[in-house]
């Protein structure tokens, strides 16, 4: 996963050094265990000192990705004017609300600005947040989800994004100058319907929490929902199940890549149930890097989790070198046969018959649909002496283009 970073801090280029480090403790230890397999002298101990090493490079890749993402968060406030009016009522009226409940502000608000928001109620559903906090979420839910950092992302002002998509080009073909020209065929058209669901976080705040001046809420709010939001966009992107939240890719039905046809995912087997092949584990890899076509693989991301991760790290091509590489500098994405690798905690792991890796190309392949505004309705009833604030989000997603996407199922055939 890539994070946009104006400059690493010394704390992140620490980080990013001992990663490095420990990466070449790997190789030189996996080196050992490779030759000893040539050798047929396996030891345990150094198949152990491997594994070892290789948990220990997840656990530093976690928390330098956390370092990254932490120094990537955005200042509220830095893209307000100081002259915006506007601007500031809304943030001085969305404040009196989380505080103090007092919604007469914020309603003459979005009375006001109903070209750019829903007017609402308490009974309908809450208040529109101000368009501050809604970009710093979405910002930050861009650089925490990986599929949403690498798909295409529009923003609706409905509740359904109707797609047409041609399956089929207009028919072409060579003819001689003075030869008739035979009528061609008309091209083939569908339309894909990505619905936005409805997705909530619901924080609990304290009343000291909301009478303390010094406490920045907007921040406040936006620290407490923007986790838990990425985190069930993650999973629904993977495996959603289309009706109560957005489609997954995995949950599209899915063939062998010989029999693939629209509407389906066509899968590249590993060789082997619930494992790569043992012989020539990478020649799968390098059948789904080109399985998609080459207007696809030129913006080609793999997909997969840090576990099945943990296990190409290890793989070499023919010519002895490591086809999983590191990012080159804090920050960057670690590559796989070249392609970078966007590391998706909600794909399964190697198992049989699992689809534990997918590539392609995910900003022609899948897309979000966003909902323009985020809603926070203020409970300070339901968990007295608790206040909750109902924050509401509406999203969709799903597979826009089935030629761009492939999977790795882990089986024999």
């Amino acid at each position: 996963m890539e994070y946009e970073t104006k400059a690493a801090s010394p704390e992140i280029r620490d980080a990013f050094d001992d990663f490095l480090s420990a990466f070449e403790q790997f190789k030189a230890a996996n080196d050992e265990r490779l030759t000893q397999l040539e050798r047929r002298s396996s030891d345990v101990v150094t198949e152990e000192k491997v594994d070892r090493i290789n948990k220990a490079l997840d656990e530093q890749k976690r928390a330098l990705d956390t370092l990254i993402l932490d120094a990537a968060r955005p200042a509220l406030g830095t893209e307000r004017k100081a002259n915006d009016l506007d601007t500031r009522e809304s943030k001085a009226a969305f404040d009196r609300y989380v505080r103090k409940g007092d919604a007469q502000g914020l309603a003459a608000l979005e009375l006001k600005t109903t070209a750019s928001f829903s007017a609402g109620t308490p009974g309908d559903g809450g208040y529109t947040v101000p368009l501050e906090i809604e970009t710093t979420i979405d910002r930050v839910l861009a650089k925490a989800s990986p599929i949403r950092a690498i798909a295409t992302v529009r923003r609706i002002g409905g509740n359904v994004y109707r797609k047409p998509i041609a399956t089929a080009g207009a028919a072409t073909g060579w003819v001689a100058e003075t030869a008739s020209r035979p009528q061609t065929d008309t091209p083939t058209l569908a339309v894909i319907d990505f619905p936005a669901m409805e997705l909530y976080a619901m924080p609990a705040a304290t009343p000291t929490l909301l009478d303390d001046s010094a406490v920045d809420i907007e921040r406040w709010l936006a620290d407490e929902v923007q986790t838990v939001f990425a985190e069930q966009e993650g999973a629904a992107f993977v495996s959603g199940n289309g009706t109560t939240a957005p489609k997954g890719f995995l949950s599209e039905t899915i063939v062998a890549d010989a029999s693939w046809a629209w509407t389906k995912l066509g899968y590249i087997a590993s060789g082997a149930d619930g494992a790569f092949a043992s012989s020539n584990p990478t020649d799968a890899l390098v059948s789904l890097a080109y399985a998609p076509k080459q207007a696809y693989r030129a913006n080609g991301t793999w997909v997969m989790n840090r576990k099945t991760e943990s296990v190409i790290r290890k793989f070499k091509d023919t010519t002895g070198n490591y086809i999983w590489s590191p990012g080159v500098a804090a920050g960057q994405p670690p590559t796989l046969l070249g392609y970078p690798v966007a590391e998706a905690e909600d794909m399964p792991d190697i198992d049989s018959d699992s689809y534990s890796i997918a590539f392609g190309d995910f900003a022609r392949g899948y897309l979000i649909v966003d909902r323009i505004g985020i809603r926070t309705l203020r409970d300070p009833y339901s968990a007295k002496p608790y206040v909750l604030f109902y924050t509401t989000k509406r999203v969709g997603g799903g597979v826009q283009n089935f030629e761009a996407i492939k999977l790795m199922k882990f089986a024999a055939s």
